[in-house]
């Protein structure tokens, strides 16, 4: 596993991160949550990714990875990356949602509890608020580093021109923001309008989700919508309108290359965001170890020749999300 530094910082984060959005919840099977945690480590992923919404009910993904963490990583708590955020609706009435400074701090509280830790490596921002001053969240994470519960501060989801602005007001508290996080993948691209160039000069790393676009770039669609699928399961985040015949026309035409690299789809799509020298960690998340070590098998090879990557662009052309 190659570790890159985030931005201009002395934080090394590995290429592969594991996130916990999915499958880590107590309406998952924690054995298989266990094995994969554990097998991550094992392969080098130091770094794993929570919010405090994630799992089924909300706070259950925290709460069973700290107790992974404590029975089995306890000694290797140095060794690791533990981020998380608040900023989505974990609780009912009128403070358990937002970037009010009453949430953000309730949020980090309720989140070091329910993982057991003394503090997060990275604790983020998980969306801007346009309700919320930009200064009142800014103040709130500059104050959660001050106070010894984070050891940096992230942002994801975010407006270029908003996340510019807490850079700023961050750096100028001498807390600097390390980190923004986003959706990036083959089919997404908007990071690329200019939090990329943002980022660069601003010295913040970049660490990107949804690297597969919800199961899209696997070849878990190439043949029909499957039951146990996300489509299959009637998921609020991709539905059947999404896999049109277009799509999936171009999904095997970008398995063919797969296939002619050897490597399985999900592993070129993870790869080709590997080769982006402004990506530092990309973030998967996986339901079997088997999935896990798929994806993992993806840095045996990152490199595009100039063929392939301008290939990819013209297949994908027409289904392309830049704004």
């Amino acid at each position: 596993m190659k570790y890159n530094y985030c931005g201009n910082s002395g934080l090394l984060l590995p290429q592969i991160s594991l996130g916990m959005w999915q499958n880590f919840g107590d309406a998952d099977n924690i054995q298989v949550a266990r094995e994969m945690i554990l097998h991550a480590f094992e392969n080098g992923v130091t770094h794993f990714d929570l919010a405090n919404n994630y799992g089924i009910p909300r706070g259950s993904a925290e709460s069973n990875f700290g107790r992974i963490l404590n029975k089995e990583l306890k000694d290797h708590r140095d060794e690791l990356i533990i981020t998380s955020k608040a900023g989505h609706l974990m609780w009912d009435g009128p403070y358990g949602d937002g970037s009010s400074r009453k949430y953000i701090m309730a949020s980090i509280n309720q989140s070091l509890k329910r993982t057991g830790l003394e503090y997060f490596d990275v604790f983020y921002s998980h969306r801007y608020n346009p309700e919320t001053p930009l200064e009142e969240t800014a103040q709130a994470l500059i104050d959660i580093v001050k106070q010894g519960k984070a050891l940096y501060i992230g942002l994801s989801k975010y407006p270029a021109d908003k996340a510019e602005q807490m850079y700023r007001m961050m750096a100028e508290q001498h807390v600097k923001c390390v980190v923004y996080q986003d959706r990036y993948n083959m089919i997404n691209r908007k990071v690329e309008n200019a939090h990329v160039a943002l980022n660069q000069k601003s010295g913040v790393g970049f660490v990107s989700f949804s690297p597969l676009a919800q199961g899209v770039l696997t070849d878990r669609y190439l043949h029909g919508i499957p039951k146990d699928s996300r489509v299959g399961r009637a998921s609020n985040f991709l539905t059947k309108e999404d896999i049109t015949p277009s799509l999936m026309a171009s999904i095997e035409e970008l398995n063919v290359i797969a296939v002619q690299r050897g490597q399985s789809l999900a592993q070129m799509a993870l790869a080709w965001q590997l080769s982006k020298d402004y990506v530092t960690s990309v973030i998967i998340g996986a339901s079997s170890v088997r999935q896990l070590q798929d994806n993992l098998d993806s840095i045996h090879n990152t490199s595009f020749a100039e063929e392939e990557a301008l290939q990819i662009d013209q297949i994908l052309d027409k289904h392309l999300i830049r704004e």
